[in-house]
């Protein structure tokens, strides 16, 4: 093999034969949902029952949050300027960032780090806490404008017990919501973004993958918005007076 090719452990394709980590694509077919798939591809091997239905939860927990999110509105608003809808859907997941499905890969980044030292997680969530108020910072993947809980992530935590999944990097998850409120006084939810997190250091996956798993679970969502505005609304919407307030100068003049 030359020097310059390109190298990967994901897919071997060759002529009639397709193999992703090493299993004939035939296979996984035949035996695999969709969330065993994803999580083959991504971490190499098959998942176990537990990590198979966290996955699967997870993955549905996502799958839409409604027109407002700025990724279905840049989705919306692609479409509805003519264009199609594979570029309607790349504007949806170009606009996910740090702020909007970042809060996975920040806080992942955060729980694996702390979950790795010394001490209870309830210990853990106090001294984590109190460094990020030390340093003006929010712990991402917690508060909600619109839940006081929300019901993915009560749901999320409801499986993970069920199954016996619930280990330390959930209960620090967790623990770090309690130590919040306690402090705060507010309500501060662990959301979505922060149970996926949790669930995704759980199964060890790297923090980095967090804007991945928020784009596969959101990528239906979008594909339906998109469908949506072609096929049930007029062409080349926009803000009218009812939905904006001008703030700027008064009518003024030049000289």
């Amino acid at each position: 093999m030359s020097e310059a090719a390109w190298k990967t452990a994901i897919t071997d394709v060759s002529g009639g034969q397709i193999r992703v980590r090493g299993y004939d694509i035939a296979d996984l077919m035949e035996h695999l949902s969709f969330a065993d798939a994803v999580y083959l591809i991504l971490k190499g091997e098959l998942p176990t029952n537990q990590q198979k239905r966290m996955m699967e939860a997870m993955l549905v927990s996502s799958l839409d949050h409604g027109p407002t999110p700025p990724s279905n509105l840049a989705a919306r608003t692609v479409m509805s300027g003519g264009n199609p809808l594979n570029a309607a859907v790349a504007a949806g997941v170009m606009t996910i960032g740090d702020s909007h499905g970042g809060a996975i890969e920040q806080c992942a980044r955060l729980l694996q780090e702390w979950a790795k030292k010394d001490g209870s997680p309830p210990d853990l969530a106090r001294q984590l806490v109190a460094e990020l108020k030390e340093k003006g910072k929010r712990m991402p993947g917690y508060g909600h404008r619109l839940h006081k809980r929300d019901p993915r992530t009560v749901k999320l935590l409801e499986i993970a017990e069920r199954i016996g999944y619930r280990g330390r990097i959930i209960e620090l998850a967790v623990a770090v919501q309690e130590e919040l409120e306690a402090s705060s006084g507010k309500d501060l939810p662990l959301n979505v973004d922060g149970a996926i997190a949790a669930i995704i250091s759980e199964m060890g996956f790297d923090w980095r993958l967090g804007k991945g798993f928020f784009i596969i679970s959101r990528v239906p969502g979008l594909v339906a918005h998109v469908h949506e505005e072609w096929t049930r609304e007029k062409p080349m919407r926009r803000l009218g007076p009812p939905e904006y307030q001008y703030d700027g100068p008064g009518p003024r003049e030049i000289g």
